[in-house]
């Protein structure tokens, strides 16, 4: 996790507007920063905050090469298959850093050719000066952030991970001109002008939902044909997990007690010993008061054998996290605000007391296996998939974002097997009936795939969906309270009325406040609020589904 930044075609070079803009996103890199400008291309200023995760010596960014000297990189992102890249085309690296990868893969098979190519998660920016190019592409499912400023009555563009780091120079900005997050599995080209100007040539989607891997797998499909669709499951799974220990720096797990995150704990811990890492996982668990949520990750991290932290947090935290949670979430949407909450502060602790850096989750299960309560309620299987493949496609403006924000708020890596192409392609290719929830079981074909491994025992694999919904379920009787008390406290009398999706109860019209406080005039932040489907509901909370029965 890094924090990429870059701008194209304004007069005037580093500014202090500049200046400011990228130093709004230092906590997506404390370890070191660098901003560079080539008067080859006058107009083109790129920066990096640095994360330093692989190649501490080596893998500061702008990346040059000695045998590319007129490419320059900067990637937000992991590239797992960098030495099976290497291997297949005889590439010679000059670093020990994967995104290297990159300019090797453009250089011999272009740009269309090199996102197809990369098994991994990124948001880059290419310069090519010998082509006067600028290239930026963002992985399949948008798991690092990427949003781009464009000013084409100006002939301006400007990149960077988070919106925040452009927002003063949209202020700048022409009438015409446009931000917003830049969609995943996707790149654009655009070509430098004589004046240093840029103009958009292509824009392409190269990458839906579902779709196989255009890259050598990780695991080779030979590897696969003597196991069924459990096993086959199961492996990919773990191969997902396995790929993702890449790491110089500590790493760790968030742990719920729920069926997503005991599963990649339990995998990371089994791969862990496997390859000797010289420390022991460390879990993290979150929850207000005597949560179950705490005793069912205690319970999972007493198995497992892991140096587990439980922290408890209470109205005081909320108060005091809200607003800047709604600022680093970028984001008004209500779902995504109450989810965050015990994500951003678990953060927080671990930032602040840990040497783990990098961290792995569950997100991404419950959009690719069908682990939403309201999924129970879908008119048919063929329904079920297409909302796992819609969920799937906005997953970086919900879950996704709530996420990566979260936790680079506190200079954390987050990882997320689920989202692996070679995995959800698998999982999405097998039969939608297989899919569904079954018997009153929510992800019945992911817990069938591994209810013989050995790796969980079954009082853990087959625990109920109920206690543990929207991830903060046993939390949300109090952390609502909690939150309708700040309402009523700072929300003003005086009424607003917005662009874009209206806030209609009190608790969306003040994240709304706070949120506009910072990005002013971006509604398109927030296209919609997350609701569930097929239900008759007014509030995101899966409490209010009718097969909710937390206890």
């Amino acid at each position: 996790m890094c924090g990429i930044w870059a701008t194209f075609g304004i007069d005037g070079g580093l500014s202090p507007v500049c200046i400011k803009c990228f130093a709004a996103i230092l906590h997506r890199g404390p370890d070191a920063w660098r901003i560079e400008q080539d008067s080859r291309e006058q107009l083109a200023i790129l920066g990096f905050q640095r994360l330093a995760i692989v190649d501490g010596l080596h893998g500061m960014q702008p990346m040059r090469l000695h045998l590319y000297p007129r490419i320059t990189l900067i990637c937000n992102g992991e590239i797992y298959n960098c030495n099976r890249l290497r291997d297949e085309f005889k590439f010679t690296y000059e670093t020990n850093c994967d995104v290297e990868a990159i300019i090797h893969c453009y250089k011999n098979f272009g740009i269309a050719e090199t996102v197809r190519k990369l098994d991994g998660v990124f948001a880059f920016c290419l310069v090519d000066g010998d082509a006067r190019k600028v290239f930026i592409a963002r992985d399949p499912y948008g798991v690092r952030p990427l949003f781009k400023l464009s000013d084409d009555k100006n002939g301006v563009l400007g990149i960077c991970s988070e919106g925040k780091g452009l927002m003063g120079l949209k202020e700048k900005a022409s009438e015409v001109a446009t931000l917003g997050q830049f969609p995943p599995g996707h790149f654009e080209e655009y070509d430098i002008a004589d004046n240093n100007k840029v103009t958009l040539n292509k824009t392409e989607q190269y990458f839906k939902p579902g779709s196989p891997p255009r890259f050598t797998p990780f695991v080779p499909i030979t590897d696969l044909e003597d196991l069924d669709m459990y096993g086959k499951t199961a492996a990919l799974l773990e191969a997902a997990c396995k790929k993702r220990l890449m790491s110089d720096r500590r790493i760790g797990c968030m742990l719920s007690g729920g069926l997503d995150s005991s599963l990649i704990t339990a995998l990371v811990v089994k791969l862990a010993k496997e390859q000797n890492l010289p420390y022991k996982i460390q879990t993290f668990a979150i929850g207000m008061g005597d949560s179950p949520d705490l005793i069912a990750a205690r319970t999972v991290a007493d198995y497992l054998g892991t140096e587990h932290h439980e922290i408890i947090f209470d109205e005081n935290d909320v108060r005091q996290a809200l607003d800047n949670v709604i600022y680093h979430l970028e984001s008004y949407d209500i779902t995504t605000v109450r989810a965050s909450l015990p994500m951003y502060l678990l953060s927080k602790y671990i930032k602040e007391n840990t040497d783990t850096t990098v961290i792995f989750s569950g997100e991404g299960a419950d959009e690719l296996a069908q682990g939403y309560i309201y999924f129970r309620d879908a008119p048919s299987a063929k329904d079920g998939h297409e909302e796992s493949i819609r969920l799937l496609s906005d997953i970086y403006l919900y879950d996704g974002l709530r996420a990566d924000r979260t936790t680079s708020a506190w200079s954390l890596e987050l990882r997320v097997p689920f989202l692996d192409i070679q995995f959800t392609s698998h999982y999405l290719s097998l039969d939608q009936n297989l899919r569904q929830p079954q018997d009153g079981v929510e992800k019945y074909l992911l817990r069938n795939s591994f209810s013989k491994s050995g790796l969980l025992p079954d009082s853990i694999l087959w625990r109920h969906k109920e206690a543990f919904s929207d991830g903060v379920a046993s939390v949300k009787k109090s952390l609502f309270t909690t939150i309708s008390e700040i309402v009523t406290e700072r929300l003003p009398s005086e009424g607003h009325k917005y662009k874009g999706v209206q806030p209609t109860t009190q608790e969306s019209k003040y994240y709304r406040y706070i949120f506009e406080k910072s990005f002013s005039g971006q509604d398109n932040f927030t296209p919609y609020y997350w609701m569930p489907k097929w239900v008759s509901v007014s509030d995101p909370s899966a409490r209010f589904i009718k097969h909710y029965a937390a206890k």
